[in-house]
């Protein structure tokens, strides 16, 4: 079967199911709670899987007067029924090796019996088992289409457990938490369906019929009970029920139900009389209910119980997945037959129509003949110059569900005029075969006669917005056409923004243009120096990101002012008290690095960062710092007195700033070569280099150090990056 079909069956068996496995999946979830919970009172004894019948019986008969029965439940619990010595009722959990008593039996609550009821029959009675009879053969077919749809992504069962790429938060653990769980939801699915077919009589019904008994006419000799050989042999743990003899009668027996098998036995010698064996589908129908409700391993309980919440997260999620598919959709002002520029896009989860969308929209708002439309749509186009294919790849190098017909209709549908075409392929990295669908794409429009390649395929590695721009680039040259090359236009606006409040600022310093912030985020919020602020200025998904130090719990920042600076301005405007939306990035490549000598090097704002990691450094840290400024202003005293402060806390080793014009008139390069040989034996002994600052900055500075290492340590700056000893965030 295709993929399509396979996806559709999936979303229309779960469509047709939801509302039911929903209610189904909470009230399965209760049971298992309450199946774990049955478990908890001290009524199964020690070593109960090696009591024979031949250790207990005996020790019931001679502690009770009369015992009627004795039931083992699917817990490993005795509960007897029958009369002690001073001819009391007894109907109580004993222990089987000593008949003492150990506790009452409890009937189930009233919101657990309810909870049965709704679970079993939705109160319906035999038309509710019907209705849930089918909805767990739907699971089960549910289960069966989703393992197809993963085989297909990771292309076999061998990569079956292969890595998954994180697209977003539903794909990602609906197919993560799905591989996880799926023999417990295909176990839920076949055993609910069985129980149901049994209760509907599906299987021929079973009743124990024993052959006819004929009591002996000798008197009767009473064996030792403890010498019954069928009671030697016979574990406690493999019975469910025990009648007693009524009378010291020879027409009297002991009734044995086995887990297997009943057995009618002799009371005085001990010798079966009769035996019916259970059917196969009884005994079936007994594993699938153990197996249903969890209620004989109380692991499995638990297992079954989170199986349960798993299914209501496949409900969420595989909705949310649906609906985001859906989410873009495509519109067109021109009919087919006019358009000019053809869009065509291959997408599976809805991303790279965002892209194709945004080029639509920014030519049809200069007045061209625009029209967007899916792969598999794909037809003849009389007026059309100029063909896009947008083309993401699915899995392992297959096209996408919209796209799986495409090459075959290029064959059906010459074009009659010549085309100017471009393909922009979007795949990962993370899969072998990246971008292959679209690299066949290409293959295919470059052998066509009335197509012309207009620039060569382009690749889109996770839907980057640069490496997507470097296309537009490309192809605006080409054509002449003006088409927008701000990344943060073509990137995706982020949700989940938090309010953050400006506790603390500085004024703008005139000479240097910069000030300093003091924010508070949220109370959970989790970050550490080194990492980014987020901001969204113009409230689009335009963003700006600022290298953060934390200090007492708060994001410090320091942000040089320009002019029309989008992200700058907006924060120069904020006062204090004022809230705003932004959120925290880790930036995990920047964060200081523990036990390891480590030389922070900066200059302008990259000092922020720098300012929380001393802070957050540990006492006798191998810490120092290189930092360059043009001159001295209130808020550099301040981060002077600051560093002095943890010099003496000997969480910083020492110091050196660099003022280009004034003081010492020099720059962080000076600072560096000053140290070289410090520096030379700092990354040689494993320690660690971080840079900090303008981009101009770091190439100078990588620059003077590369001379430094080939110089003293006879290897090149780029042996250490290697190793992971240069850490930068620069811009």
């Amino acid at each position: 079967m295709t993929l399509s079909i396979w996806r559709y069956a999936h979303l229309a068996l779960a469509l047709i199911s939801s509302l039911f496995l929903v209610m189904a999946s909470v009230t399965g979830a209760i049971l298992a709670i309450d199946a774990v919970q049955e478990k908890m009172p001290p009524y199964r004894v020690a070593n109960f899987d090696q009591i024979t019948l031949a250790q207990t019986v005996p020790v019931l008969k001679k502690n009770f007067s009369e015992i009627s029965e004795i039931d083992i439940d699917h817990n490993g619990f005795v509960r007897l029924k029958g009369f002690d010595e001073e001819s009391n009722e007894i109907d109580a959990y004993i222990d089987p090796t000593t008949a003492k008593v150990l506790g009452k039996p409890i009937e189930k609550s009233a919101f657990v019996t309810w909870n049965i009821a709704l679970h079993r029959s939705l109160f319906l009675k035999e038309t509710g088992r019907a209705i849930i009879g089918i909805i767990s053969f739907l699971l089960f077919l549910i289960a069966i289409s989703g393992l197809a749809l993963v085989v297909q992504r990771q292309r076999g069962m061998k990569r079956f457990f292969k890595k998954v790429i994180r697209e977003y938060f539903a794909q990602y653990y609906h197919i993560i938490t799905g591989r996880i769980i799926l023999i417990p939801v295909l176990i839920i699915a076949l055993t609910g369906t069985y129980l149901s077919m049994a209760r509907f009589q599906l299987f021929p019904e079973h009743k124990a019929e024993h052959k006819e008994i004929v009591a002996s006419e000798e008197e009767p000799v009473q064996k030792k009970l403890a010498d019954f050989a069928l009671f030697k042999n016979t574990k406690l743990a493999d019975v469910k029920k025990i009648e007693f003899p009524f009378a010291e009668d020879p027409e009297e027996y002991y009734n044995l139900k086995l887990k297997d098998r009943e057995l009618i036995v002799n009371q005085f010698d001990g010798q079966v009389l009769s035996e019916v064996k259970y059917p196969s589908t009884l005994l079936l129908e007994n594993l699938s209910l153990d197996l249903h409700t969890g209620r004989t391993n109380i692991i499995w309980a638990i297992i079954l119980g989170i199986a349960c919440l798993n299914i209501l997260f496949f409900i969420y999620s595989g909705f949310a997945i649906t609906l985001k598919r859906r989410a873009t959709k495509i519109k067109n002002k021109h009919k087919t037959q006019d358009a000019e520029y053809i869009l065509l896009v291959g997408t599976e989860n809805g991303s790279t129509l965002r892209f194709a969308n945004a080029i639509h929209e920014q030519l049809n708002a200069q007045g061209k003949v625009s029209y967007l439309t899916q792969l598999n749509q794909y037809e003849t186009y009389p007026n059309a110059k100029y063909l896009l294919v947008f083309a993401s790849t699915y899995g392992l190098g297959d096209p996408p569900t919209n796209g799986n017909k495409f090459l075959q209709l290029i064959d059906k549908h010459p074009q009659k005029n010549k085309i100017n075409f471009s393909v922009i392929g979007f795949g990962s990295h993370a899969y072998p075969d990246f971008c292959e669908f679209a690299k066949q794409v290409d293959q295919k429009l470059a052998a066509q006669t009335w197509a012309e390649r207009l620039i060569a395929l382009h690749t889109v590695d996770d839907k980057s917005a640069i490496e997507f721009v470097t296309w537009v680039k490309a192809w605006s040259e080409k054509t002449t056409i003006e088409l927008a090359t701000t990344p943060a236009l073509y990137a995706k606006k982020p949700k989940g923004l938090q309010k953050m409040m400006v506790l603390d600022r500085t004024e703008v310093n005139a000479d240097e243009q910069t000030f300093m912030l003091t924010i508070r985020t949220p109370a959970r919020t989790k970050f550490t120096s080194g990492d980014l602020l987020a901001i969204y200025p113009a409230d689009d998904n335009r963003e700006r990101l600022y290298s953060v130090a934390r200090c007492n719990g708060n994001v410090q920042l320091v942000v040089k002012l320009h002019q029309q600076g989008l992200g700058s301005e907006y924060l120069n405007k904020l006062k204090v008290g004022n809230v705003f939306r932004a959120r925290m990035v880790t930036n995990a490549s920047f964060h200081l690095p523990k036990n390891k000598a480590v030389a922070m090097i900066g200059n302008g704002t990259g000092i922020a960062p720098f300012l929380g990691m001393i802070s957050q450094s540990a006492k006798n840290s191998n810490n120092r710092l290189y930092i360059g400024f043009r001159q001295e202003t209130d808020v550099i005293k301040k981060h002077k007195a600051f560093l002095e402060q943890q010099v003496q806390n000997h969480k910083l080793q020492r110091y050196q700033i660099a003022f280009s014009r004034e003081q010492n008139h020099c720059y962080v390069m000076d600072l560096i070569r000053n140290d070289a040989a410090e520096l030379a034996n700092l990354l040689k002994d494993g320690g660690v280099v971080m840079i900090c600052g303008s981009l101009l900055m770091q190439q100078d500075v990588e620059k003077t150090l590369n001379e430094i290492c080939v110089e003293i340590n006879g290897n090149p700056l780029s042996f250490y990056k290697e190793k992971g000893q240069l850490l930068t965030d620069c811009y």
